[in-house]
Formats: structure tokens, sequence, C-alpha cells
């Protein structure tokens, strides 16, 4: 099949939530291939513990590429212990810069409980306005349903799994089989 009419891997719809001291990122498990469901239980939701220091980090795109970029951001926070904001302008910096990291197609959120950031393969590092981000097929939905939701009593736990639920609702590409991962600082 010629690239052009290769139909693609879509999948994922990745959330972070930070409200009331805790902020959770959540991911959902769906891998589509075109039209076709290959996983529905895919795990896009990681707790990384670089030295003793709890990251979360969600991921989108290219599960493989995602993979490089985790494994480079935990370089770079053993390099530069608590500092998630300075590790993640460092992975951007590579990520834009590196000849080979460049052809990677995947973004993160990560957060450390303090911080919580959207890092891109175009060299962006970027703190949520409204202390939600989201990432993927599903994403833009997710984040609407979840910023209408923050004024609310809801956790961010419970903002995010609604976020989320609604997400799946409308996005082809979204299902309901959750990875939660919380962090409180």
């Amino acid at each position: 099949m010629a690239d052009d009419q290769f139909p693609g891997w879509h999948g994922t719809t990745i959330i972070g939530v930070k409200k009331g001291g805790e902020v959770v990122i959540a991911g959902d498990g769906q891998v589509s291939l075109g039209q076709t469901v290959i996983k529905g239980t895919a795990r896009k939701v990681r707790r990384l513990s670089p030295g003793g220091y709890d990251v979360i980090a969600g991921f989108a795109g290219s599960t493989a590429d995602a993979f490089t970029l985790l494994e480079r951001l935990e370089t770079k926070l053993e390099a530069t212990p608590g500092q998630l904001a300075r590790a993640s302008v460092e992975l951007a910096k590579d990520w834009r810069t590196d000849k080979y990291l460049q052809k990677l197609e995947a973004m993160l959120i990560v957060t450390d409980g303090t911080d919580l950031l959207v890092i891109t393969g175009a060299g962006d590092v970027l703190e949520p306005e409204h202390e939600v981000a989201a990432i993927g097929s599903g994403g833009n939905f997710a984040l609407a349903a979840a910023r209408a939701m923050m004024d609310s009593d809801k956790s961010a736990e419970q903002v995010a799994r609604d976020a989320m639920a609604i997400a799946a609702d409308i996005c082809v590409y979204t299902n309901g089989r959750l990875t939660v991962e919380t962090i409180a600082k």
C-alpha cells in the first residue's frame, strides 16, 4: 500500500487536571488503524521515578516515539532532580534540534504534582492557563468538558474521569478504558 493510501494510526486521549492540591493525568486505551480498533487497553499514562522523584507522564502519538521521549525525560530529570520545568525545556530543546528526535511523532503531558506541562516536538513547553491540558485524538473534547467542570465541587480525578467519558462519547478514536494516575504536593 502506498504511503498516501495508508490510513494511519489514531488513538488515545490524554488529559491532565490540576485542582484542589492534586494533579491527575488520565488516558484512554484505544489504538485504531483507520476505522479499525486494534487495541482497547493500551496504557499511555506512566509513573516515572528518576532518583525517587515522582513524575506522571501521559503520551499521545507513536508509542515507540513516546517511549524514546520518556527515556530522555527521565535522563533530564536525573540531571536536574526536582526541576520538572527545566528538564522539560531541555527535552524540548533536544527534540527540536536533534535530527533523530525531530522525526518523533508524539506529545507529552507531564506533572510532578506542582507543575502541569505539555511538551511538543515544536519545542514548546506549555503550562495550561486554566489548570487543564489535553492532547490526542479526543483532546479538544476532553479539554472543553473539563474546563466546564472546573468550578464544580468535583475533585481533579472526577473532573478528569467525567471529561474522558464525554470525549469517549464524541470521539470515535477514544474509549472509556482509563488509566488514571494521581499525584499531590
